[in-house]
């Protein structure tokens, strides 16, 4: 390639670029805290009730709850596919590899669905803005900061496995994959050191966290072996949960951090984020420095939300949150 074409062929990547964070700012722009003011305004509240009874029956609820969100957004876009039930058209996200018998929580999104809806009268509120209320007011409940989510996601009428496979940062990630995974949605390094403390709170399978315990040598000694009688190197229980935040898994806290920098992260990508210099600085930080996890938390949340959310005549409401609708 000479070197004319070279320089063309770089131009026209960054002009391909600028084109879709364009488009990706412009839907984001439409959103709004105040997007169901007058088309229902109960929504809100309905669906804080319908949360907020759900975890305190169950406190790992809310974690479930939370994760639903961040994998809906990951993959493409907070758009709600990750919802939909497959069939012989939508190629399921809830059979990926990091979903499949690890994401939870579908039932109580029902639950908020079938209440919304009938507080609204009719289906005002799209399922990915369920999606996104959900997870704020399931981190409120378990002691967490509170945000206004920005609204107006419309529902998006496809799915994809291999979109879910590919872009959700795995559990085995080292912090250059994590940090090059985030920049791909338009997050930072502080961001992921952020969002990474939503592991302050719920559980992971031992499949997940079995080479941790056993391969990787920047993890406690004590905490690795209590972790080894829980899920064995040969045999036992892939499913077998231990909680990603011992000391408070049902409690949204900084303990998190601590726990990085005692070098008893659960996961090989948690305490990779004390492997760079970007990051470990914000992990050792917010360790003692709860508050401004809180608030930065809170900024990220948002931000999150924003990527490439469907708007105006894209996507749909959907009836049911777990199909597309019939007229499709």
């Amino acid at each position: 390639m000479d070197l004319l074409h070279g320089n063309f062929f770089v131009f026209l990547q960054a002009m391909m670029f600028a084109a879709l964070a364009t488009t990706s700012l412009s839907s984001a722009s439409l959103l709004s805290p105040n997007y169901y003011g007058h088309s229902c305004p109960q929504a809100l509240s309905t669906i804080r009730r319908v949360v907020e009874n759900a975890v305190q029956r169950e406190p790992r609820m809310g974690a479930s709850l939370l994760r639903l969100h961040f994998h809906d957004c990951f993959v493409n876009g907070c758009d709600g596919s990750i919802l939909l039930d497959p069939t012989s058209t939508i190629d399921s996200e809830k059979n990926a590899s990091s979903n499949k018998n690890s994401v939870r929580g579908f039932e109580v999104v029902d639950e908020i669905k079938e209440a919304v809806d009938k507080a609204c009268g009719k289906p005002v509120v799209s399922c990915a803005d369920i999606l996104a209320v959900a997870a704020r007011d399931s981190v409120v409940t378990l002691g967490g900061p509170r945000w206004k989510v920005r609204l107006g996601r419309r529902d998006s009428t496809t799915a994809s496995r291999d979109d879910a496979n590919n872009n959700l940062p795995a559990p085995f990630f080292s912090i250059s994959q994590l940090i090059s995974n985030f920049k791909n949605h338009g997050l930072n390094e502080k961001d992921l050191v952020v969002l990474s403390g939503a592991h302050t709170i719920g559980f992971a399978r031992c499949f997940f966290f079995k080479d941790h315990i056993y391969n990787d040598t920047n993890i406690n000694p004590t905490f690795a072996k209590k972790l080894k009688y829980i899920c064995p190197r040969n045999g036992g229980n892939p499913n077998t949960l231990a909680p990603l935040d011992a000391a408070s898994a049902a409690r949204f806290d900084a303990a998190y951090y601590s726990d990085l920098v005692h070098k008893k992260g659960l996961l090989h990508s948690d305490q990779e984020l004390l492997n760079s210099d970007s990051t470990d600085g914000l992990v050792k930080k917010y360790s003692y420095d709860g508050e401004g996890f809180y608030k930065d938390f809170a900024k990220s949340m948002v931000k999150m939300g924003n990527i490439k959310p469907l708007t105006g005549n894209h996507g749909e409401i959907r009836l049911n949150c777990r199909k597309v609708n019939q007229y499709h």
